[in-house]
């Protein structure tokens, strides 16, 4: 849990800052053509898709928190690849979920030219994912082939 507090705090301390000191669209390149900071509201979910439901990620988000929170005290601490996972996945989908909740969209700004813009908490998500998953086929290998 203290890591996900770490996430979310340095999340939205990210987007706060974006906010205060950056236009709605304005970019600052850091790194010409390979690494800009644009701010960007996101209404919709992952690359912007299905903008304007609200509600519905509001209420996928909470589920989410409740199934991570589950699975948190479902795997003993021994599977710590797994716990960390769930970790970062809390600490970003609670960063979006603020977001959501205070001002009805995502703040993005994490632009590397070939990819959508993103932010903290979309990454801290992947890396949960990847972390998640690699722990799952390390631990329990049972479960990846189907016994």
């Amino acid at each position: 849990m203290g890591l996900a507090a770490i996430l979310l705090t340095a999340d939205q301390a990210s987007k706060y800052w974006i906010n205060i000191t950056m236009d709605y669209t304005e970019t600052w390149p850091v790194l010409e053509g390979i690494f800009h900071l644009t701010y960007v509201r996101n209404f919709g979910a992952a690359f912007g898709i299905f903008p304007y439901h609200r509600t519905f990620f509001i209420i996928a988000s909470i589920l989410m928190v409740l199934l991570i929170v589950y699975g948190q005290g479902y795997f003993p601490r021994r599977y710590s690849l797994i716990q960390l996972g769930l970790s970062f996945m809390l600490g970003g989908v609670l960063g979006n979920l603020y977001d959501r909740i205070s001002v009805g969209y995502v703040i993005d700004f994490l632009d590397f030219r070939i990819w959508p813009v993103f932010n903290l908490a979309d990454a801290a998500i992947v890396t949960g994912a990847l972390l998640l998953m690699w722990g799952l086929s390390r631990h329990l290998p049972s479960f990846c082939i189907g016994r």
